[in-house]
């Protein structure tokens, strides 16, 4: 068992309901919880089956440098790169159309 975060940005309410179900949702869209592998990765398909146009990013508890993993779906500035063996995040260049929307 291990610890499990997942936020979420415009999913489904099905999908919401589905990490409720494993998970406490903390904030909207913020969900914990303490499960094995085998219930991570299950929790990982549903994000990928029904996450839809929205986003989502997975991290949990790992023996890895950083003390953590994580993986990433959707459309989002922030992307996972890997550098020298060290998951990181590298941001995408704006947007100019979600430019235009930000005041």
């Amino acid at each position: 068992m291990s610890m499990l975060v997942v936020v979420t940005e415009n999913v489904p309410p099905r999908l919401r309901g589905r990490l409720a179900v494993w998970l406490l949702e903390i904030r909207a869209g913020v969900y914990v919880g303490d499960v094995s592998k085998r219930i991570r990765e299950m929790i990982w398909e549903q994000i990928t089956a029904l996450a839809e146009t929205g986003n989502a990013a997975m991290a949990w508890a790992a023996s890895t440098e950083s003390g953590f993993d994580f993986q990433t779906i959707g459309a989002n500035r922030r992307i996972p790169i890997d550098h020298d063996g060290l998951r990181l995040v590298s941001f995408l260049p704006p947007n100019e159309e979600t430019d235009k929307n930000v005041p």
